[in-house]
């Protein structure tokens, strides 16, 4: 590997970075735990007034597409840092990282069986075996083919978007995906049995497909662009080109916004179903953007002093973000589904989003507690331990 020399110690900006995505996807998958119509284009007979629908949107605009996309990126980027480890210890890379997706995948499968079906980690796993076969390839040939991804992916979304005008979905769809959604509460309220029958339910009929055809392309075009910047160490201080990241935000930020308020009133109940797909297809076009745009905008905070301290409660839950990950999803389990009170479409879109700001605060003391005592998160040391094939140090060592 001809990658540059990356440091062995941690980049804090990183983890913080990492961290804000972290927030921002749980912002988005709260609300498929707490509604069976969130992201469905049909009405929720209970929570349909302005200010629901007002906060659908703004969530739709600016969170959701965005910051999955974010931390993909970051992959892509640990990535070159494990090569990077690999390689200072004389190890053999390929080995290690596969052990690594063999545990990303039980894990996410796990995860997505018993208490989200919308996991990432198994999408992961399965794109990460075609990022570890990209391993040598030039960064900016890897930039290229992210384009090309992201381009292509998205013409194919616009065009099926362009043939739903010429075939409108049938009156007969809404009165069908509500029948759907009130099998979905009954289950979601029943026992713990029910719960996991739905799920698996849901990833079979529908969920395989958003994966694999609407995430999948952008989540691999994100890995590589990951990928070539970690190659590049530009995350090393990202600050050296305060011009290139000022950039990035004025590129993207603009259309960014635009595509994303494309794609939020498209997804709204009262707008006609034959626009969810053009607005779909305009607001993964531009998703790229935002994030990247999102990432350097939060860089630059960081310079600021309100940004150092941000960054510094941030950077502990980025930093075991997985295990992090995976309590957010427990918690939800237990508000909404039969693991535990079982609040499945009786909480509001804004009571949604403030219980997960609650969750994210109380994670953030947390994970600087435990990482106070312990060298990395509990899920991260399982990891570590599989991917290295040895025990690693459970307690943080003495300064």
């Amino acid at each position: 590997m001809n990658g540059p020399g990356h440091s062995r110690q941690r980049l804090a900006h990183v983890d913080a970075l990492r961290g804000f995505a972290l927030f921002g996807i749980l912002v988005v998958n709260i609300g498929v735990f707490a509604s069976p119509f969130y992201g469905a284009g049909v009405p929720d007979p209970v929570f349909s007034g302005p200010v629901d629908l007002a906060v659908r949107w703004l969530v739709a605009w600016l969170f959701e597409t965005k910051f999955y996309l974010l931390f993909s990126f970051l992959f892509g980027y640990s990535f070159t840092l494990q090569m990077a480890a690999a390689e200072r210890s004389a190890s053999a890379f390929a080995p290690r990282f596969l052990r690594r997706l063999a545990g990303l995948a039980a894990l996410g499968l796990a995860h997505a069986v018993l208490f989200y079906q919308g996991d990432i980690l198994v999408t992961y796993a399965l794109l990460g075996l075609a990022l570890l076969l990209c391993r040598h390839m030039d960064p900016a040939r890897a930039l290229r083919i992210a384009l090309w991804l992201i381009v292509l992916a998205s013409a194919v979304w616009a065009i099926l978007g362009g043939l739903s005008l010429l075939d409108p979905v049938q009156p007969s769809y809404a009165a069908l995906y509500k029948a759907d959604a009130l099998a979905s509460i009954e289950a979601y309220r029943g026992t713990i049995g029910t719960t996991i029958a739905q799920h698996i339910k849901e990833l079979t009929e529908t969920i395989w497909f958003m994966v694999l055809f609407v995430q999948g392309p952008y989540v691999f075009a994100m890995f590589l662009a990951g990928y070539a910047l970690g190659r590049r160490n530009a995350l090393a201080d990202p600050w050296r080109a305060p011009r290139a990241l000022g950039l990035l935000c004025a590129l993207g930020l603009l259309p960014g916004l635009a595509g994303a308020a494309a794609y939020a009133t498209s997804a709204m109940p009262q707008m006609s179903a034959v626009w969810e797909l053009p607005g779909l297809a305009a607001g993964l076009l531009t998703a790229p953007l935002l994030s990247l745009s999102y990432g350097a905008a939060f860089l630059l905070a960081l310079r600021t002093r309100v940004g150092r301290c941000v960054g510094a409660w941030l950077a502990p839950a980025g930093r075991m973000a997985l295990t992090n990950y995976l309590m957010q999803s427990v918690i939800c389990a237990f508000v909404f589904t039969a693991w535990g009170l079982r609040m499945f479409a009786a909480v509001s879109p804004l009571a949604a989003f403030a219980i997960a700001i609650v969750i994210f605060a109380l994670q953030l003391p947390l994970s600087a507690w435990w990482l106070r005592r312990h060298a990395y998160g509990p899920v991260e040391w399982f990891l570590r331990a599989l991917t290295l094939g040895a025990r690693p140090p459970w307690r943080r060592l003495a300064d």
